[in-house]
């Protein structure tokens, strides 16, 4: 007599069936809770992304979008240039011969333009990036005095004067005058005369003269250096090294 206990074979016809199609096929499809992680991975990316470009932009370097030919040939309409914040956060103040962006309220614009405050603050955000045109309140020009100058329209020879030396000024637009706008002024300390170097397309210091502050912009109110053309790719690099102010005094005789 057999004692061993036989085990009854389970029968197989009760486990539930996963076919090798329905298998693969429930291993294809995620489950809404990855997808749902995923998207909100990629939204907290896409977040920190904006949040450390619009940082760098407020405090390193910003896209400036060029609107106007003020500057040709030295800038043309739709070129992107990199503006360095950090050009005169060290002691160090603009110099003749920069170009630089600023903001004009109070001295190109005495009042600035009302907006409706979502959209300006909407394309304020586009323009730091570059991908809109500047605010109407800023405005992109070269130094050419800086404070306690004296800035003369023009010698014998149509050049204009700097501290009685002339400045032989290659940037200029081909076929402009240096300035058709007589001026003789000094530069109060603090302050800065700007120009374009298309003269003959450039509203800048000589076209408020009569104006409260005389055309004068505080150096406070420079937003940073243009040290780079980032777009478009044919005119990428960096701005173009002038001798125009090489051997202008400084004011009171002394050569800087």
């Amino acid at each position: 007599m057999d004692t061993e206990a036989k085990h009854p074979e389970r029968d197989r016809s009760s486990a539930p069936a996963t076919g090798p199609e329905e298998g693969s096929r429930s291993s294809r499809m995620p489950s809404r809770t990855a997808t749902s992680i995923s998207w909100r991975r990629t939204a907290v990316l896409g977040a920190a992304c904006s949040a450390f470009v619009l940082l760098l932009s407020a405090f390193v370097v910003r896209p400036y979008l060029i609107p106007s030919r003020s500057m040709e040939p030295t800038l043309h309409v739709g070129d992107r240039v990199m503006v360095n914040k950090l050009a005169y956060r060290f002691g160090s103040g603009p110099h003749r011969g920069d170009v630089v962006v600023f903001d004009g309220t109070g001295s190109f614009v005495q009042e600035p333009p009302r907006e409706n405050p979502v959209a300006g603050l909407l394309h304020r955000a586009a323009a730091s990036l570059g991908l809109a045109e500047p605010a109407e309140t800023d405005y992109v020009k070269r130094v050419v005095g800086v404070g306690g100058d004296r800035v003369v329209c023009c010698d014998r020879r149509g050049r204009i004067e700097v501290n009685g030396h002339p400045l032989a000024e290659d940037y200029l637009h081909p076929g402009d005058e240096p300035s058709r706008v007589r001026f003789d002024i000094v530069v109060p300390e603090g302050t800065l005369w700007m120009m374009g170097d298309h003269r003959s397309n450039s509203r800048d210091s000589r076209d408020h003269l009569g104006e409260p502050g005389g055309g004068m912009v505080p150096v406070g109110r420079v937003i940073g250096r243009v040290d780079w053309i980032g777009w478009p790719l044919r005119r990428m690099g960096s701005l173009p090294d002038s001798a125009a102010f090489t051997g202008v005094p400084a004011p009171g005789g002394a050569h800087g």
